[in-house]
């Protein structure tokens, strides 16, 4: 079950953080949010998220530069699912590393399964 699993949301837009924030936590998840790639390198001084949930496009630290730096610290690092409005995913999520990428608009059951197929282990 995906009680005690914990997933970091990277987005600027709050609506979106706010709307998957709500979703994961009924289902069991810790999470934790950030507006950009910046404000989640903070975050992850303090803890470490079983998966990543990230938008590329964000001012202050884009997706692309959060990356390069998340992957500078100690591992293990979490998979990462990209969520994106950019036409072509693909492009960004290969240059990236991505686990798994998500379209804007996405389907929720869609993003659930994904979370919870990504997150390693049972945790508690």
């Amino acid at each position: 079950m995906s009680e005690g699993k914990r997933v970091l949301i990277v987005d600027d837009d709050e609506a979106i953080r706010d709307f998957v924030d709500w979703a994961l936590t009924a289902e069991g998840y810790v999470v934790a949010t950030a507006p950009n790639g910046a404000a989640a390198l903070a975050l992850l001084e303090h803890q470490r998220p079983d998966v990543i949930l990230l938008d590329v496009r964000m001012p202050v630290m884009d997706g692309w530069s959060f990356v390069r730096a998340y992957r500078e610290l100690s591992k293990p690092h979490a998979p990462i699912i990209l969520l994106s409005a950019a036409r072509d995913g693909q492009n960004p999520a290969s240059d990236i590393g991505a686990a798994a990428v998500l379209p804007k608009p996405f389907d929720l059951v869609e993003l659930l399964t994904l979370v919870e197929r990504l997150a390693p282990g049972t945790l508690g």
